[in-house]
């Protein structure tokens, strides 16, 4: 059974920097897409970073440039580091796996507040 558990979140200040980690537990055969979501209070939830096997793929126009998407095997860790963080980054931060091919093999881990505040 595939199980993802996030971490990292909590308060940051406007401008400040936090990494986001995603631990994956249990196996994944096949090509995935590593993702991070992000759902702010009120709004749907929206995707922010994607990783495949050759790299970041895809980055919302609201955080590109700020925000990095990155992996470890070894690990089987998914982070998100995000830099120069500003107040609508407030958000639950969520980690997903899907097969790139068979979306059906959709995996997601529970959330990680982050909160931008002074």
């Amino acid at each position: 059974q595939v199980q993802l558990v996030e971490s990292g979140g909590g308060l940051v200040q406007p401008g400040g920097s936090a990494r986001l980690s995603c631990k994956i537990f249990g196996d994944l055969y096949g090509s995935y897409f590593k993702q991070w979501y992000r759902q702010a209070p009120g709004k749907q939830r929206e995707l922010v970073a994607t990783l495949a096997g050759v790299g970041p793929v895809y980055y919302a126009d609201s955080v590109k440039g700020r925000f990095t998407i990155s992996g470890d095997d070894n690990e089987r860790t998914v982070y998100l580091q995000m830099n120069s963080l500003q107040l609508e980054d407030t958000a639950v931060y969520y980690c997903n796996a899907r097969h790139s091919i068979y979306h059906a093999l959709d995996y997601w881990g529970n959330g990680t507040q982050v909160t931008v505040s002074l």
